[in-house]
């Protein structure tokens, strides 16, 4: 098949359980946002593992380069107000 005529490609998204984040399952190919989602379910919810399921054409996700770590998140760290250093929990809380 050559690349004019592919498929393309989805990422996948499932939620396990009502309450928490979808994670990313897999990716996929398919004509269509229909046919993706069909295709994922039987794909990644084969054991019922699922509640919801996301898709999403891989050519609209952006993403940070793992090389452009530091330059891209330094500005993070010179805002040390931001992190909860400055504050002191009470003896009740057992959870934050």
């Amino acid at each position: 098949m050559s690349s004019s005529t592919e498929w393309p490609l989805w990422e996948v998204f499932v939620r396990s359980r009502r309450g928490l984040s979808h994670t990313h399952a897999g990716s996929l190919h398919a004509p269509d946002a229909e046919m993706a989602l069909r295709n994922a379910r039987d794909l990644y919810t084969r054991r019922g593992e699922g509640v919801s399921i996301w898709v999403v054409p891989s050519t609209a996700i952006t993403a940070s380069s793992p090389d452009e770590k530091d330059p891209f998140f330094e500005p993070a760290a010179d805002k040390p107000y931001r992190h909860p250093t400055f504050y002191e929990i009470p003896e009740g809380v057992k959870h934050l």
